[in-house]
């Protein structure tokens, strides 16, 4: 039987200062130590280098909670994303109707030789377009690309359809044979609008159309300069947004959505 002084040397050895006491995590777990008798005390130590400590959350809570983080942040940043866009897009739109441009109404006939007027198209969204079908390179790209973007669209039924329209600005070649002859090279639904000289004039001044005929070479043959842009009409007729040359097909599609998603008839 162990006397007390048996276990003195191990009291003395708990007993030191903290700077001592961490010499025992050097200790393997289980230690042999001598009494003066000689006698063996068997002494299991607890290192404290934080064994048994109460332990935090595992890594697999504190991953989630920071997944959980981070999308929180990400929904928060694209909904103040998204509204920084459409109130973008509402003031475009604001902007862009106090232009004036589209006002009034039109007459002109169609590539089947109907009498067409804006209200025609009353209910609908339309892509409309400026050209000649003499016209070399842009024209047929902007049709092309118009057509694309009617393309895309009519590829999600869950959206209304788009009327593709194209509007001659060189009425004195494009008469309605050679409108029919030309919008077929293009889309089922695109309709060639054309008139007299003054009709063009008119439709083409109202949504802020510049053209002018250069001069003829000797074949009678002559380009017509004139700008070059996409027409957005909402269903109430009204003019909406336009698009040049530098917007993809893409950008554009992508914009009518977003248009048609805000879209409120003020004419109810």
């Amino acid at each position: 039987m162990l006397k007390h002084r048996s276990i003195r040397p191990v009291l003395l050895l708990l007993a030191q200062p903290p700077k001592a006491q961490r010499g025992l995590s050097q200790l393997k777990a289980s230690a042999l130590l001598r009494t003066p008798g000689g006698e063996a005390l068997h002494v299991r130590c607890r290192l404290l280098s934080g064994q048994g400590q109460p332990r935090g959350p595992g890594l697999r809570t504190r991953l989630l909670v920071t997944a959980l983080f981070g999308a929180g942040l990400g929904g928060a940043w694209l909904a103040v994303r998204a509204e920084k866009e459409r109130e973008q897009q509402r003031r475009r739109t604001e902007a862009l109707r106090q232009a004036s441009v589209g006002q009034g109404d039109f007459s002109l006939l169609d590539h089947r030789g109907q009498a067409r007027c804006k209200a025609d198209f009353r209910g609908q969204w339309v892509l409309m377009y400026f050209g000649f079908t003499h016209c070399p390179d842009i024209c047929p790209d902007e049709l092309e690309k118009l057509v694309q973007v009617v393309r895309q669209l009519e590829a999600q039924p869950n959206l209304p359809p788009v009327q593709p329209i194209f509007i001659t600005v060189d009425p004195a070649r494009d008469d309605v044979a050679a409108m029919a002859r030309y919008v077929q090279d293009f889309h089922p639904r695109l309709l060639g609008l054309t008139g007299s000289a003054e009709q063009v004039a008119q439709v083409s001044h109202s949504y802020r159309v510049y053209y002018n005929a250069g001069p003829k070479d000797e074949d009678q043959d002559y380009i017509v300069d004139h700008s070059i842009a996409i027409y957005l009409l909402n269903p109430d007729g009204l003019f909406t947004d336009y698009y040049g040359r530098a917007r993809s097909a893409e950008q554009i599609a992508d914009s009518v959505r977003r248009h048609m998603a805000a879209f409120r008839s003020v004419l109810h």
